[in-house]
């Protein structure tokens, strides 16, 4: 066979050259063990947790060696393609400060671009057609037919299933045979002609995994398929080599897949990119058996079972970027924690991510722990970072939330401080925007819409109760400064002791103390019986407010 006839004939209108891919796009000026690498998703779907963790590693093993992080579309099955596919994944990244140096965006440099393997189809039938010179690849004509009639009989002879050796009937046709069918109009892919051989392997050292030994390939995998579009595997080296990517974070699952890899980067005259691959992202889950036994096992986390597997659920509820980053760090290396603890003012960015710290098996996910990072996260934020995440998070996920923060900051702001300080003490209590609502809704739910589930002791009767709220409505007072003296006078002058001590001496002289006066006005304005700071609740909700809610609590204990 003259492979150089060959190529002519299939690929008659390439008229470039791999040399002359090498020129245009150059090997990178970067420092000494810079490293290169990518994000490379389909825009197919919502961006997974698990995308996320990869794209977070990804960038920060490029930005500690001084290298470059960029983002590559894999477009080519168009049929899945989602629109705005691109945008959406650009968005997620950029909501969790997980930007690109390159990529398929405006003000991206061009060197290495385009950045859609869409719009590189010529790219990959050069790299082909030089293969097919060489005679390393071939077109193949079979059918689908015909390659069930193959699988069939590698059943029977319980043997590997694929195309290879002795199956690849396509390997046998001769230039003329080739040059008929073409005639004919008979579609065709083009395949590699593996130089592999059953019995040899290759060794692989995996930076996170160690030494690893597996069989060579010896598949001829398709190249390009009918329409000249090459399959995943093909257009990885290719854009791999030519975008100089010079390390690849991928999941655990494409492990299998590093022999023919490799042995594409071989054949193509490449340099082998370094492989690190990462394990999934588990959930703890419980079963019960029929016996009623519970067994607790690790599964990946699912798009279709698990809510917190979309990284739009993050967005959604509200958690802070940092926090996630912060958790998934924690994930990532197991010293991550121990070093925060000792640099408490330093953030991952100043981190140094080693991938031999990274797990092995798979790494569970904890919504719980999550929270607890969460929660500290939020406790260094100042009140104006508070209030300018909160509101960012408000604008798309609750309008009227928004509408109160952007009408009225500095009322805002005084509520971020209720919850946030405890006198000079920082609390841990929210972690994530979503919070507010649910923990605080006497501040942050509409009037109209808040109904409050009032936390009653029962040793409070409700003329009790009646007789303390209606006399605090006669006098109003909400100079936050003076409240609590306010309270304790208006407290002696209806039987209530003002001194807490006084009044455990001899309880039975008083009604109460000062502490049940504060929670019956706590609890009508509230609902809850312990709360930040209530004369300032008072303040930011105003009077009128603060009037109603004593009068719907009234209404509430019949009186």
């Amino acid at each position: 066979m003259d492979y150089n006839k060959l190529a002519e004939l299939i690929f008659p209108d390439i008229t470039g050259t791999v040399d002359d891919l090498e020129a245009r796009f150059p090997k990178r000026d970067l420092p000494e063990g810079a490293k290169v690498t990518r994000f490379a998703p389909s825009p197919t779907g919502y961006m997974h947790i698990g995308g996320l963790y990869a794209a977070m590693i990804s960038r920060k093993l490029a930005k500690q060696s001084g290298g470059v992080f960029y983002l590559r579309i894999e477009d080519t099955d168009r049929k899945r393609e989602l629109e705005n596919g691109v945008e959406e994944i650009i968005n997620s990244l950029n909501k969790f400060d997980l930007g690109f140096d390159e990529g398929p965006f405006e003000g991206s440099p061009v060197t290495y671009a385009p950045y859609k393997q869409s719009e590189r189809k010529e790219i990959y039938q050069i790299c082909v057609k030089k293969l097919m010179q060489e005679g390393y690849a071939y077109p193949d004509f079979t059918t689908a037919e015909e390659l069930d009639a193959i699988r069939a009989k590698q059943e029977a002879a319980k043997v590997d299933i694929g195309y290879y050796g002795e199956y690849a009937v396509g390997r046998n046709l001769t230039y003329e045979q080739i040059e008929e069918k073409l005639a004919a109009g008979e579609p065709y892919v083009v395949r590699l002609k593996s130089p592999g051989e059953a019995g040899k392997t290759v060794v692989y050292s995996d930076p996170i995994r160690g030494k690893i030994e597996m069989p060579e390939n010896m598949m001829d995998v398709v190249l390009l398929k009918s329409d000249g579009i090459p399959t995943y595997h093909f257009a990885h080296a290719v854009d791999d080599h030519f975008m100089r990517t010079n390390m690849v974070i991928r999941g655990d699952e494409w492990l299998a897949s590093y022999p023919l890899h490799k042995q594409l980067f071989e054949l193509c005259g490449f340099e082998l990119p370094e492989y690190a691959h990462i394990s999934p992202i588990m959930k703890m889950e419980i079963s019960v058996d029929e016996d009623g036994n519970e067994h607790q096992h690790k599964r990946k986390l699912s798009k279709r079972k698990d809510p917190e597997a979309a990284v739009g659920f993050y967005q959604e509820q509200g958690y802070p970027s940092e926090s996630v980053l912060e958790y998934l760090m924690t994930i990532a290396n197991s010293n991550y924690e121990e070093w925060h603890a000792a640099n408490p003012d330093k953030t991952i960015d100043d981190f140094t991510l080693s991938l031999a710290k990274m797990p092995a098996s798979g790494a569970l996910f904890d919504m719980v722990k999550l929270n607890d990072v969460s929660k500290e996260m939020i406790s260094t934020f100042s009140e104006e970072k508070c209030y300018e995440k909160i509101m960012a998070w408000a604008k798309e996920f609750d309008e009227k939330l928004y509408e109160f923060g952007t009408n009225d900051k500095e009322s805002f702001l005084k509520t971020i401080s209720l919850w946030k300080m405890s006198g000079n003490k920082v609390r841990k209590d929210v972690g994530k925007w979503s919070d507010l609502a649910e923990m605080f809704g006497y501040l942050y739910v509409p009037e109209d819409e808040l109904k409050l589930s009032y936390e009653i002791d029962e040793k409070y009767n409700a003329d009790q109760m009646a007789e303390i709220i209606n006399e605090y409505k006669k006098d109003l007072f909400l100079d936050a400064e003076n409240w609590f003296a306010e309270m304790k006078v208006m407290g002696d002058k209806l039987g209530y002791c003002p001194n807490v001590k006084e009044y455990k001496k001899n309880p039975d002289a008083y009604k109460g103390s000062i502490t049940d006066v504060c929670t019956i006005v706590r609890v009508a304005v509230t609902g809850k019986k312990n709360s930040p700071d209530l004369a300032t609740i008072m303040n930011v909700i105003g009077k009128n407010r603060t009037i109603g809610r004593l009068d719907k609590f009234l209404a509430a204990i019949g009186k």
